[in-house]
């Protein structure tokens, strides 16, 4: 690109003129698509990054100072940083998804085990009222943590503490194996 077209783009950027969008367009979105297809690996997500990249282009024309960079750095540093956000929040989202159909949990061989031959509500007796409602309402009432712990108005670290000492009561009464074989058959 001539120095001199690439000028005539920084004044109209720099003027708000619409035309220089589509001028860097033409001269550099196959380009930036590059840069964004290279951080990403995805022709649809890259596009949108293109597209994206543009809008910010447009927002910080006048942020742009030719003293400091050459207008396709400026350009490049935009989309990649844009590419890389974009990386991390799909990420992000993908990684806080929930997948029902995947299960990574080993079913263990507990089949002749069941709860009602189990004295284990009879020996939740024997901890701790505070311990026995944390072990009732995610073991036998089903509850998440997070859930025990808005319905019991307790906080979600004392669940979690409560849990832990409700268990290792419970490993003195039953010892460690038969504790963990009895709460399998009751979670699963």
């Amino acid at each position: 690109m001539s120095i001199l077209l690439e000028k005539h783009i920084v004044e109209l950027l720099q003027e708000r003129n619409e035309k220089a969008i589509s001028l860097l367009y033409d001269h550099y979105g196959d380009t930036l698509f590059g840069v964004a297809y290279k951080v990403v690996k995805d022709e649809e997500l890259a596009q949108d990054i293109v597209q994206e990249s543009f809008v910010k282009i447009w927002k910080k024309s006048d942020s742009y100072d030719p003293t400091k960079a050459k207008l396709f750095t400026w350009l490049f540093r935009i989309t990649r940083n844009t590419a890389i956000d974009k990386l991390r929040s799909v990420k992000t989202k993908t990684d806080k998804e929930i997948q029902i159909d995947v299960s990574n949990v080993y079913k263990i061989g507990v089949d002749s085990i069941r709860p009602e031959f189990m004295d284990i509500q009879e020996n939740l007796g024997k901890i701790e009222s505070k311990y026995q409602i944390v072990l009732d309402a995610l073991f036998f009432q089903g509850m998440t943590q997070q859930e025990a712990s808005d319905e019991l108005d307790i906080p979600l670290g004392t669940i979690k503490s409560r849990l832990k000492i409700g268990l290792r009561e419970l490993k003195k009464i039953y010892g460690s194996s038969y504790v963990v074989l009895a709460l399998l058959t009751l979670i699963s």
